[in-house]
């Protein structure tokens, strides 16, 4: 494994657990399920093999080395993942200012989370 694709990948699942804490647990909880018990250690690893999806993408196949780049990158790929899902996970009528909410949320987390990897990825390259 190379030290580029290392070095961005732990920088975005840490970027990603952040925000994801600050979006999720602290600014909007409406957006989770309550009843439900959480796990760190799920969510952990769940950031990590996403943001490392972004490590590989970028440094094995699209050479995205800048923040601007992999945070555009980081929307369009974060819209497409997250209207797929929440497709997926819709089980009746849909609210629309939650599912607005949500898949917008989602999108600019993963912005962040790929312009880091990027701005890693070039600075260690």
């Amino acid at each position: 494994m190379s030290k580029n694709l290392l070095l961005s990948g732990i920088a975005g699942t840490i970027v990603y657990f952040l925000l994801g804490w600050l979006v999720y647990g602290i600014l909007f909880p409406d957006l989770v399920s309550e009843g439900e018990s959480t796990s760190l250690l799920y969510i952990f690893l769940g950031c990590l093999f996403y943001a490392f999806i972004y490590a590989v993408i970028f440094t094995r196949l699209a050479n995205i080395t800048n923040f601007k780049t992999g945070f555009n990158a980081g929307l369009v790929l974060g819209l497409l993942y997250s209207l797929s899902w929440h497709f997926f996970m819709q089980h009746g009528a849909i609210d629309a200012l939650y599912f607005a909410k949500a898949i917008i949320l989602a999108s600019l987390i993963n912005g962040f989370v790929a312009g880091t990897v990027a701005f890693v990825n070039g600075k260690v390259s």
